[in-house]
């Protein structure tokens, strides 16, 4: 106990500590690459870098990512993933694929890490206000235009058990509405590391993101939107523990 405490402030100190020379390098990159890199492509990679820096600050940890053969990455995805810690936006920058984050607006006000992510042009969602909503998905549509993926958490907060929440439609109506690929993605145990209202690191296990085949938008065009997010629900839960662990439970339940 004594020493996950003492690691999580080690961790804590050591990301606030860089965040002022990384976010310095993150402006420099700006000016220097915006007139010829208007996406912002390198400079979402060193957002990626820097995360994977505080990543090698807990030697303790292993992150293990497999899947990225199947991006293509002059293609333009929505992509959805399950939510269980905070660690997962860690984890989703070890992927180091081009994308633009949707994420609440409260990330966006923190020093240095939340600047970038307005540098970045990652987009903000206001939870719970419909407005916000409206804006974020407007939002979407023109960053997916324009050729950039956009990552998205369709259950819209973290689950406290790692049993998927139910996904949320916007992801699966803006794949619908442009007629794109989905990108599903699975993380698995970045809530046992650190759980939803914890700062202190709890476990040492794993963390694995797997990413899974895209899915053309011809394979979900003749469902609805519910349709295809209870898909993608499902195709991820399948590489989840906890949720598989409850799919399992429940079979015996309904047989009877």
């Amino acid at each position: 106990m004594f020493w996950n405490r003492l690691a999580s402030f080690l961790f804590v100190v050591s990301v606030m500590a860089a965040g002022p020379f990384f976010y310095a390098g993150a402006l420099l990159i700006w000016v220097v690459t915006r007139p010829f890199d208007p996406r912002l492509r390198l400079l979402h990679l060193y957002a990626c870098f820097w995360s994977t820096c505080h990543y090698w600050t807990m030697p303790t940890w292993k992150f293990v990512v497999s899947g990225k053969e199947y991006i293509d990455r002059k293609a333009t995805y929505v992509v959805v993933s399950n939510h269980q810690s905070q660690l997962d936006i860690l984890a989703a920058f070890r992927t180091f694929f081009h994308f633009k984050w949707v994420s609440k607006i409260e990330v966006f006000r923190l020093p240095f890490i939340g600047w970038n992510m307005r540098l970045n042009g990652y987009i903000p969602l206001k939870r719970g206000d419909k407005d916000s909503i409206l804006e974020m998905l407007e939002k979407c549509r023109q960053t997916l235009r324009e050729g950039n993926s956009v990552f998205i958490f369709p259950e819209g907060t973290r689950s406290e058990t790692g049993i998927l929440r139910p996904f949320k439609p916007g992801a699966f109506q803006l794949a619908h509405e442009l007629k794109l690929p989905i990108l599903p993605i699975a993380i698995d145990g970045t809530r046992e590391v650190l759980p939803k209202y914890s700062l202190e690191l709890k476990s040492q296990a794993p963390m694995k993101i797997q990413i899974l085949p895209p899915v053309a938008y011809e394979d979900f065009q003749h469902m609805s939107v519910e349709e295809t997010a209870a898909f993608f629900r499902r195709k991820i839960g399948a590489h989840v523990s906890a949720h598989k662990e409850e799919v399992v439970a429940e079979e015996p339940a309904l047989a009877r």
